[in-house]
């Protein structure tokens, strides 16, 4: 089971202030305990909004629209996030307790969400035989 954690902005990493040495260290020692345990797929932080952009899609049908950041709300924007791959979901609850406070001020919120891959939303043997195609394009791109 793969898991996301996700943690939340505030107004320091809006304002692309980086983390203080000593928790940039705690947070490499975190990552180095999850890469030993051989559950670290990806570890890294997230520019700013301000440099962020949106799709949305404002009619059904419709045209896309770009949209520049910053975005409002900070509390609402993710900062960084931690790929995981656990055998069960105590397990992933496990690793995000042992994580730092993200932003070392008592204000941190980490976001923990399980990532579905096809075979959990479909049981469409066409999607899923195109889903594994897909995926094993990237195999290979990865290999060469």
């Amino acid at each position: 089971m793969r898991f996301m954690m996700m943690v939340r902005a505030n107004q320091d990493t809006e304002a692309g202030i980086p983390p203080s040495p000593e928790l940039i260290e705690a947070f490499m020692r975190y990552n180095e305990e999850l890469a030993r345990a051989g559950v670290l797929l990806a570890a890294d932080g997230l520019a700013p909004s301000s440099s962020g952009i949106r799709i949305a899609f404002p009619e059904p049908g419709g045209k896309p629209k770009v949209i520049d950041g910053p975005f409002t709300e900070a509390k609402e924007l993710i900062a960084g996030f931690t790929l995981i791959e656990v055998k069960s979901r105590e397990e992933a609850i496990e690793w995000a307790m042992r994580m730092p406070d993200p932003h070392g001020f008592g204000e941190g919120v980490i976001e923990l969400r399980q990532v579905m891959g096809a075979a959990d939303i479909t049981d469409d043997e066409e999607a899923l035989a195109k889903d594994a195609a897909v995926r094993e394009i990237v195999a290979r791109q990865k290999q060469s």
